[in-house]
């Protein structure tokens, strides 16, 4: 997989690309993520990515040369199966979503900034539109980073044990269980005697139960989707 990201602040993104996991799977070469400054691609002599919107209105806008450009660059070399946009108005980024996008071959991401983007680029060059959660950051660099990390540990290979991707929170609407390790007991508090027991379905049934009562309490939404509500 590769993922290309655009963007006016390509040292935020730095750290979050080249450690654990993703570094991993990079390394690994089951993942390919590069970062482009949108400010390469300006027509303005003093790089300049932004202007002021047309009728009233506080902050500056995304202009629509420099993003055209950038991704005429990329889609002229290679394919790609989306072109994704992070904005807070975006569909809510979930797990089905990360699931999805990590079994395409090639994506680009455009990090929003300011007070959005003109919505030509929106209307003619995007084909997602993607928020992780209902506030609004400084720019989509983050959420660049929080999409990146979420869809590259899906892909088969990255994480040692694949099964672990699939037990995850979300995977089918629930939570996931509680986890404990050893010792059995320390300072009085003790391991569930049933996770002791040898009895995998037992077990097995316990944490369906437990994922299951976790996910009423702690989130009722998700809860109503595992019901089919």
């Amino acid at each position: 997989m590769r993922i290309d990201i655009i963007t006016v602040l390509p040292e935020m993104l730095e750290s979050p690309l080249n450690y654990s996991i993703v570094k991993r799977a990079q390394e690994k070469g089951l993942a390919e993520i590069h970062v482009h400054n949108l400010r390469d691609f300006s027509d303005d002599k003093h790089r300049r990515v932004d202007d002021y919107a047309f009728s009233k209105g506080a902050g500056m806008v995304m202009a629509i040369q420099p993003i055209e450009k950038a991704i005429e660059s990329l889609t002229s070399k290679r394919e790609y199966d989306e072109i994704i946009f992070t904005t807070p108005d975006g569909k809510l980024f979930d797990q089905k979503e990360a699931n999805t996008l990590s079994l395409k071959k090639n994506i680009i991401i455009l990090c929003g900034h300011y007070k959005g983007v003109d919505q030509r680029v929106r209307d003619h060059f995007i084909t997602k539109e993607i928020s992780i959660g209902d506030y609004v950051l400084t720019g989509g660099e983050l959420a660049a980073a929080v999409i990146s990390d979420s869809v590259v540990r899906l892909i088969p290979g990255v994480l040692s044990d694949e099964t672990s991707a699939l037990t995850d929170s979300f995977q089918d609407n629930l939570l996931s269980p509680p986890v404990y390790t050893r010792p059995a007991e320390y300072k009085g508090m003790k391991v569930p005697d049933i996770l002791l027991s040898g009895n995998d379905q037992l077990v097995d049934d316990w944490k369906h139960e437990q994922a299951v009562e976790r996910t009423k309490n702690l989130r009722p939404d998700l809860y109503k989707k595992y019901n089919g509500e």
